[in-house]
């Protein structure tokens, strides 16, 4: 069984901007649209035309884009 800390939320894309301010929803569509090519497939779920953002994933995903940026 999952412990509490392997547990995230899955929010849908256009529930986001109750959770958090940031991304708004035009960059969440961005992400999402060019998902194969940006990695960010890894941070989605899709369920039949549902598209879900796993939140831990999101941050994880945000955190590895700012130290790929920041080395030299």
């Amino acid at each position: 069984m999952e412990s509490d800390q392997e547990r995230t939320r899955l929010i849908p894309c256009m529930d986001w901007p109750k959770y958090h301010p940031w991304p708004p929803i035009g960059g969440l569509r961005h992400l999402i649209f060019f998902a194969k090519t940006n990695g960010f497939e890894s941070v989605i779920r899709r369920v039949g035309r549902r598209v879900l953002i796993d939140e831990k994933k999101f941050f994880e995903f945000v955190k590895k884009k700012n130290e790929k940026n920041e080395s030299p």
